[in-house]
């Protein structure tokens, strides 16, 4: 069920890429289903597949002379899964894939797999630039799971195992796991050296405050270190695919606008559990409910429009305000996002809209019907403003 699910939004994706670089790397966060997706790719490949847990010491150890090991096996599609586990074998990749070059060979020869991006993208930036494509994934979103199942989605987030289990208490008990196994098992191995309590304050407080501001003096304050730890912290998380930062607009130079940033956690799922919310009744009656809703679509809108466009968010201090605001080839589109079934635009978003001359205006709600207010202002269901936005180019 996992593997279908998946499978009927982005496999197309991964197999385009596949078919025109010589190497691929497919990231995002542990657990979130990228073995299970390109195991299931390479499954229906005319070519010969070689997979690797570089986490599974008898794999790793294949590779104690890579050079000499994956020579044997040049007719392969290689599979490197936990790439960032052996960065020194980037170099032998870069070699190998210039002499299959040399010989005619134009289709990819290595997959890597990997749940830290920017350690992957810093080994890989000097040792395959030029050789290699990325493709970042995250977990299930609407289009993939159905509207029918949208409250399910976002109150366990997207994760498979979470999604998928039997029932609330299981999908909880799952996340409180996978949130333990980052602290206590994957910042230490990718050398981390940072208190488990610290950084799971410092996580628990970014579900508090889900979509706010992000102030790193008053973080820093809270857990008695300086403002410059606490910005390390917040990259680890993005770096792990934990977190997503939205930066604000800045080109309106005739406007007083806000600088700071807006920090998610994006999986709705995590940010529930750090919160102790376990089902949709105790969600719509947190004050976190608004943050979450808000993130929770904006991973799924960042799902559908990958890196075809920056997500920006829009605040002035005279109190313009946009949630999003999306370039996408020639238009220019602004989001507002609304957990009322009643929506409508605010006197800040109706100034947002003049000081950005928006293509359109898109109020997102979680309800099913979709009409016009105004001129290029539409109230649209979340599905259908995925289905818009997936086809925009």
């Amino acid at each position: 069920m996992i593997a279908t699910m998946i499978q009927r939004y982005i496999q197309s994706d991964l197999v385009e890429l596949l078919l025109s670089n010589p190497a691929v790397a497919l990231l995002g966060a542990r657990q979130v289903g990228k073995t299970t997706l390109s195991l299931n790719v390479t499954a229906n490949l005319t070519r010969p597949t070689l997979y690797l847990d570089l986490e599974r010491p008898s794999d790793s150890a294949k590779l104690q002379d890579p050079e000499y090991f994956l020579s044997q096996h040049m007719d392969k599609l290689v599979v490197l899964d936990e790439i960032q586990r052996r960065p020194d074998i980037l170099p032998t990749l870069r070699s190998l894939i210039d002499q299959r070059k040399r010989a005619g060979d134009k289709v990819c020869q290595y997959l890597l797999l990997g749940s830290s991006s920017r350690a992957l993208l810093q080994s890989t930036s000097d040792s395959l630039a030029g050789r290699i494509s990325y493709m970042d994934i995250g977990g299930f979103n609407i289009l993939e799971v159905g509207d029918d199942n949208m409250n399910q989605l976002w109150v366990r987030g997207g994760f498979p195992d979470s999604y998928l289990a039997s029932n609330d208490t299981h999908s909880f008990r799952w996340r409180e796991s996978i949130i333990r196994t980052y602290l206590e098992r994957e910042l230490p191995i990718l050398g981390y050296n940072i208190s488990t309590t610290t950084m799971e304050r410092f996580w628990g407080m970014l579900a508090h405050t889900q979509g706010e501001l992000f102030n790193a003096a008053k973080i820093a304050v809270s857990l008695g270190v300086s403002p410059p730890t606490v910005a390390r912290y917040l990259d680890i998380l993005v770096d792990l695919f934990l977190v997503r930062i939205v930066r604000p607009w800045h080109q309106n130079h005739g406007k007083r606008l806000i600088k700071a940033p807006k920090v998610y956690i994006r999986d709705s799922g995590l940010v529930h559990c750090l919160l102790n919310i376990k089902t949709l009744d105790d969600v719509l009656m947190h004050p976190v409910a608004g943050g979450s809703w808000e993130g929770f679509v904006i991973e799924n809108i960042a799902s559908v429009i990958g890196d075809r466009a920056q997500m920006l968010f829009y605040r002035t201090s005279a109190g313009a305000e946009m949630d999003l605001v999306i370039e996408i080839g020639s238009k220019r589109i602004g989001i507002e996002i609304k957990r009322s079934l009643t929506p409508a635009l605010t006197k800040g978003g109706h100034h947002s809209i003049a000081d950005l001359n928006l293509d359109a205006t898109y109020i997102v709600y979680p309800g099913v019907d979709q009409y016009s207010i105004k001129d290029n202002i539409q109230i649209i269901p979340v599905v259908n403003l995925l289905r818009e936005l997936a086809t925009l180019s």
